[in-house]
Parts: C-alpha cells; structure tokens; sequence
C-alpha cells in the first residue's frame, strides 16, 4: 500500500491534486480545506496516504496529517460510509471536532456537513463511539453548546467554513454566554486575524 508521498505539485483540481514523485504523477483526492490555502503548482508536498480499491475502483486519498488519515480509514469501516463521505466529513471537521462529536453523540455536527444526513450521522455515531471513547480515556471536553451551535449556524451562513466556525467559537471565554456577544466575539476573531 502508499502509505506516503513526497513531491511536487503538478496541478490542483476540484478535490484533487496531481502530485509527481519522481517520473510518476499521482491523482491524490485531498480535502477541500488543502485547495483553499495558498498552494500552487511547484510546491513541495507531503501527503499521508490511503489507498482505496473496491471493485472496478481505485482512489489514492491524501491528507497533510497522518492523524487524518487513520480518521479516514475509521470512518470508512462504517456500514454505508465510503470514501467520499469520509473525506466530506474531514474537509470540514478536523479529527478531535469528530471525535468530541460522536463521542458526545452530537449528531447536529455531523449533519452540518454537506451530504451527512441523520441517517448516515446515526450509523457513524452507533459504529463508531465505543471505538472513540475507547481511543479516549481521558475525560471528554465538554459539549458545545446551544448559544455556541447558534454563533456557528450564523457563522456559516456568513460564508465562513465550519472548520472556522468552530475555531472561532472556541476563542471566545466560556464566561461569555449571551449569544450576540458570543457572536461579536467570533466575528472579532476573524477580523483580528485578517
């Protein structure tokens, strides 16, 4: 199996990027975070790998963390989850936003991704939270709120991506908890950081 490739990039396409490793070039599908930053052709990248073969199918997926990857390959043994799915869910969440949420049974974060419906939510939660909450013996962080759920809800209607929702809701004290304020605080967030 490629468990890794180093090169350069050759091309960046929707969802995929063609990386050259030596004399080959390699079609990886990446999540959609990685095409929304700075990259451009002749790059050096590194990208931890999945090999993915099923039938008449052969998909090479990358990620720029190992931790990704093995997120990936877990999600995939869900009944009903295939690679597509798992890479949807981690182009918006990262691997510790999907644990908290399917170790606390958030099904709401889940389905706020594109193409995760309650169904496919309920079956990751259900196949996947013991698996979690064995990786896990530490104490969970606590639950995301309902003001919080809210300041992300108007967050990504804003345009912004749940990924930075999240980041932004997580820079705000925890002593705030009036919705608005929480709000402006997040809002502040970005722009002190544009």
């Amino acid at each position: 199996m490629i468990s890794c490739i180093r090169g350069i990039v050759e091309k960046i396409g929707k969802g995929y990027l063609v990386v050259r490793v030596g004399d080959v070039s390699f079609k990886v599908m990446v999540p959609t975070y990685i095409l929304d930053e700075s990259l451009q052709p002749g790059d050096s990248i590194t990208l931890f790998t999945y090999l993915f073969f099923k039938e008449e199918e052969l998909a090479l997926y990358g990620f720029p963390e190992e931790e990704e990857r093995d997120f990936f390959e877990l999600l995939i043994t869900t009944p009903g989850v295939g690679p597509k799915v798992a890479l949807a869910l981690l182009s918006h969440l990262s691997p510790a936003a999907l644990r908290e949420a399917i170790a606390l049974e958030q099904e709401g974060i889940l389905t706020r991704v594109p193409g995760i419906g309650p169904k496919t939510a309920k079956s990751i939660i259900f196949h996947l939270k013991d698996k979690i909450k064995a990786e896990i013996p530490v104490p969970m962080p606590s639950a995301i709120t309902k003001a919080d759920e809210e300041v992300i809800a108007a967050l990504t209607s804003l345009g912004y991506s749940l990924v930075e929702a999240q980041r932004a809701v997580q820079s705000v004290p925890k002593e705030v908890t009036q919705v608005e304020e929480r709000l402006r605080l997040a809002l502040a967030y970005f722009a002190s950081r544009g």
